[in-house]
């Protein structure tokens, strides 16, 4: 018998330095205050997520810290990501809720960043939605083909998709998009839609449709041209996927390239640099609170759509989006720089 003993001994030892690292990861969080950064203004699909989850997912971090929810505007989330790559604490304590262009553009290399994907601990993915190119319910353009026809003006915020989507459609496509830019936020481009200043919207998720406009969204106020994504989504069924419309071969591949960061489209992320231990805790408080009753009927509540994914999944996903074949990669940066 006394190979049994030895045997629960060994199993007994054995989960001592999974507790003693839990308890250490408490012991670190706790009383520690942490920074929800969105790279947005208030009052959008970005910032409500960043908020949600900021109120929830202290309670399934060990030592249970203060999240504090917070606004990093500047360059389409530029800003913000630099500042998690070269200012913010490497040590578990900040989080940003990523911009979902951020992928792309350090790929194609747009001028300014410093940061690198690559390097970031992801933490976890809230929704996988599509985005899509949109016009205002006055319009008479109503399709991508009534674009290639006549011109339509959208709005758009530098930096973001809303800038990309239009241009690399004109040039793929044949569309007649014209963008104006210098709206600050989402909000300030439905403003001029409602105003009619503009014919539409470069792009916006369909998730945050949903959420902050879901009137909008029940009375078709919003025409979605195209939605641009990896598959189709269940409410927009009978809308073309952007990649679904290219000529070529090359032209669907480069088209998927920037479709591909949808099933990432509100990740949270933090620094590089943080210890094994805390991103893992962070990762599975991110999935507890995925789970979480309150913080879904809360969801549910906002018409906040969630289809979550993991950090380890997320990470794959940005990875092999920076590290696409250089002939797709090369033709997508032509098409972005067209767009400058």
């Amino acid at each position: 018998m006394m190979w049994y003993y030895r045997a629960t001994i060994a199993f007994a030892l054995a989960g001592v330095p999974c507790a003693a690292q839990a308890q250490g990861v408490g012991e670190f969080y706790r009383d520690k205050t942490l920074s929800m950064v969105a790279g947005t203004t208030p009052g959008n699909d970005y910032d409500f997520r960043a908020r949600i989850v900021a109120k929830y997912i202290s309670k399934h971090i060990p030592g249970n810290p203060v999240v504090i929810a917070r606004n990093m505007p500047g360059g389409g989330g530029i800003v913000a990501a630099n500042w998690l790559m070269k200012i913010a604490p490497r040590d578990g304590t900040a989080l940003l809720t990523m911009m979902q262009a951020l992928t792309v553009s350090q790929a194609v290399g747009v001028a300014n960043i410093q940061y690198d994907v690559r390097e970031f601990n992801w933490i976890g993915n809230t929704i996988d939605s599509p985005n899509v190119v949109n016009t205002w319910h006055t319009s008479d353009v109503r399709s991508v083909e009534d674009a290639t026809q006549r011109e339509v003006i959208l709005g758009a915020t530098a930096g973001s998709y809303a800038v990309v989507y239009p241009p690399v459609m004109n040039a793929l496509l044949g569309t007649k998009f014209k963008i104006v830019t210098g709206y600050p936020g989402g909000n300030e481009v439905n403003l001029a839609m409602e105003r009619g200043e503009v014919q539409g919207r470069g792009a916006n998720s369909w998730a945050s449709w949903k959420s902050t406009k879901p009137d909008w969204v029940a009375d078709k106020k919003i025409i979605v041209l195209t939605q641009v994504a990896l598959k189709r989504d269940p409410d927009l069924q009978d809308i073309p996927l952007l990649m679904e419309l290219g000529k070529t071969e090359f032209d669907r591949k480069v088209l998927r390239f920037l479709s591909a960061d949808t099933a990432i489209s509100r990740a949270i992320v933090t620094t590089p640099g943080v210890p094994p231990e805390r991103v893992s805790t962070l990762r599975r408080a991110f999935d507890a609170t995925m789970k979480d009753p309150e913080f879904l009927a809360e969801a549910a509540k906002t018409k906040m759509d969630i289809a979550a994914s993991t950090g380890e999944d997320s990470q794959a996903v940005a990875t092999s989006l920076v590290n696409t074949e250089k002939e797709v990669v090369m033709r997508a940066k032509e098409l972005m720089d067209a767009t400058r």
